[in-house]
């Protein structure tokens, strides 16, 4: 499985078998975890739990809004049916009017189903094999259109993966400069200490020479920096593993990141020099980069 952004468009068109036609758009950005949103037209709302089951199949994280539009309905014509209640009602009052008022005519019949709740109007509800047949079709529909999603975010997910391993190569550099300078620490102590005790007493050598070697030793026991170049090494492997290990490792590399960025700060902390010093930003830079290209990997 290759690596995959949480990044990503797809879109699916279709024809339902009455004929309406259809498209699922779905879009796909970062997220902690997996959130999926559906926005779906009156009808088939019973859809949601099926294509929910078909989202989470396919994907670990990711915020996923997907929206169905319908482009034509077609409805069943409606249909007047008669309320006998309402009809008997109205027939009743209209003979009682009639008959108060001398000559007049009985009440039509146009007249009397004219009048307010003698005539209803009724939609037929789709048959169930056709209700049945329509979501079958909706559902394929959103079915390819996860699919697309998936090979969107895998493309995504190919540069991404460039992206990572070069990061990652900067970060070992810097490593093995680092390493490098590593072993000047112990002298760069010496000279710092010796200007320091030079100017407050004044050129003068009051310090035994022993008793110097000692606090040089103890400076340099305390900024030693091997521990945290090691770590950072095993750190970069970590992470190469995890990009190679064909599950989503996107949560995994997130927190490695951070992992990475409190030995970045401990060796700028230890560092007695300004070359690495500068080291240690470059690493802080490229590791913040790494941490920001991380946040897409799903």
């Amino acid at each position: 499985m290759a690596l995959s952004s949480m990044t990503g468009f797809a879109r699916q068109a279709g024809t339902l078998p009455d004929g309406a036609g259809f498209v699922w758009e779905l879009r796909s950005v970062n997220g902690r975890g997996l959130d999926v949103r559906l926005r779906l037209p009156p009808g088939p709302d019973l859809l949601e739990p099926r294509l929910r089951e078909v989202a989470t199949a396919r994907f670990k994280r990711g915020n996923i809004s997907a929206s169905l539009s319908v482009k034509r309905e077609e409805r069943p014509a409606p249909r007047l049916t008669l309320d006998p209640a309402a009809l008997e009602q109205a027939l009743t009052l209209a003979l009682q009017v009639a008959a108060r008022i001398p000559g007049c005519p009985p009440p039509r019949a146009e007249s009397v189903l004219a009048m307010p709740g003698v005539l209803r109007t009724e939609t037929p509800e789709p048959r169930e094999e056709e209700a049945e047949a329509r979501n079958a079709a909706l559902a394929e529909g959103f079915r390819r259109a996860v699919e697309d999603l998936a090979q969107a975010r895998a493309e995504e997910g190919a540069k991404l993966d460039a992206i990572l391993h070069a990061l990652l190569d900067e970060i070992a550099v810097l490593c093995e400069r680092a390493t490098a300078l590593a072993g000047e620490q112990p002298a760069a102590h010496r000279a710092r200490l010796s200007a320091a005790l030079a100017e407050l007493l004044d050129g003068e050598r009051r310090v035994p020479e022993d008793r110097l070697a000692v606090e040089v030793a103890l400076l340099a026991q305390k900024s030693d920096v091997r521990e945290e170049l090691d770590r950072l090494g095993a750190h970069v492997a970590a992470a190469r593993a995890l990009l190679a290990g064909g599950e989503p490792a996107g949560r995994r590399l997130e927190f490695l990141t951070q992992e990475f960025g409190r030995e970045a700060n401990t060796l700028g902390a230890k560092s007695a020099s300004l070359g690495l010093t500068g080291i240690s930003l470059d690493l802080k830079a490229a590791i913040e980069r790494l941490r920001e290209q991380a946040a897409n990997v799903e």
